[in-house]
């Protein structure tokens, strides 16, 4: 039906998981609520201890909840008997920080893997392997074993194998946490093009901001096992509203406490102006020079997001004209006297 909104691929509902031992009970995760749309490239962020790799292990129920539910493409999995949790499975493949492949077995024999355990014949595995390396780039590496493979060969292989059994989604637990940045870079890239060739729907666990600002369109931050904040990239990005948002957006704040000077501005780069030209024209059209008290930018995609906080002239007709100059470049602009960051 036209207009039709779409339903999740996963959803969240209530969900908590508790950890009981003989020292007492540790609770991982708390009433969370979360939404995943089918396409999406979607990031879970949070501080080490947060929760994020249970909640990735709940999604695919190697980890049972306590409480709450998990929704599936239209199916609860705390209802399925095991043989049906099972099929649900191969429709998550999965990628870890430390690749987790058969040491004994070459790339091929990696690939292979999850499609012996779902019944395909010997041709039809091989077959597909072969598909897969080329897909990630490595159609020279069937033979070799993982011994033989860099770090970033390795994750590769983890995610051909991980697409195997042709999943709707594919799931990254710090996928590349343990890589150098330029291979994170690369394999940041792969993921990127197999979202955008296959339509699958990534979940990326991951602490690294840096991450999230490459490859997701939608990110929720995961803060004390709870759910601190959830929305696109975008959004969090350029007006962050709570204090965890605001910790993993700007981890090495040293915006000042107290700001200088009679009147100044905080602008927001949503992507739609480049930082140098609208500074640089700015002081011209208006002859007026400021200070930078703070900035805070990243490029994402080749657009500028981010803040910056100006001081502006003491003249007040001179200040008025640079805030009338840049709110004409659509850019959000607010005065933040005495403005604590």
């Amino acid at each position: 039906m036209s207009g039709q909104i779409e339903s999740p691929i996963i959803e969240m509902k209530a969900l908590g998981k508790t950890f009981f031992s003989e020292n007492g009970q540790v609770t991982a995760l708390k009433n969370i609520d979360l939404q995943i749309h089918k396409g999406d490239i979607f990031g879970i962020i949070g501080m080490s201890g947060a929760g994020k790799s249970t909640l990735v292990r709940c999604i695919n129920y190697l980890e049972k909840p306590t409480e709450g539910e998990i929704w599936f493409d239209g199916k609860e999995l705390g209802a399925l008997d095991q043989k049906s949790l099972r099929q649900v499975r191969q429709s998550m493949g999965m990628i870890f920080q430390q690749f987790n492949l058969w040491m004994q077995r070459t790339a091929e024999g990696n690939i292979c893997f999850p499609l012996e355990i779902a019944g395909v014949s010997q041709a039809e595995a091989k077959k597909r392997a072969k598909e897969l390396l080329k897909l990630v780039g490595l159609e020279d590496k069937a033979g070799a074993y993982p011994s033989q493979l860099s770090g970033g060969q390795k994750q590769r292989i983890a995610i051909a194998r991980a697409l195997a059994t042709s999943p709707k989604v594919l799931l990254c637990d710090e996928a590349t946490s343990a890589l150098d940045p330029t291979t994170t870079e690369s394999i940041l890239s792969l993921l990127k093009d197999i979202n955008k060739r296959l339509g699958i729907t990534i979940i990326i666990i991951t602490h690294e901001m840096s991450v999230v600002e490459k490859i997701c369109s939608h990110v929720a931050i995961i803060d004390q096992s709870t759910i601190a904040e959830t929305g696109s990239v975008h959004d969090i990005f350029t007006h962050p509203k709570t204090k965890a948002a605001e910790r993993l957006v700007y981890p090495n704040d040293n915006r000042i406490n107290k700001l200088i000077g009679k009147r100044c501005a905080r602008i927001v780069f949503d992507g739609s102006s480049a930082y140098e030209p609208v500074i640089s024209s700015m002081i011209l059209e208006c002859k007026a020079t400021v200070n930078i008290l703070y900035a805070d930018m990243k490029d994402i995609e080749g657009k500028a997001f981010g803040e910056l906080i100006l001081q502006l002239p003491q003249d007040e007709t001179t200040a008025d004209k640079v805030i009338y100059y840049l709110k004409s470049r659509d850019l959000h602009v607010e005065e933040v006297n005495d403005y604590v960051g």
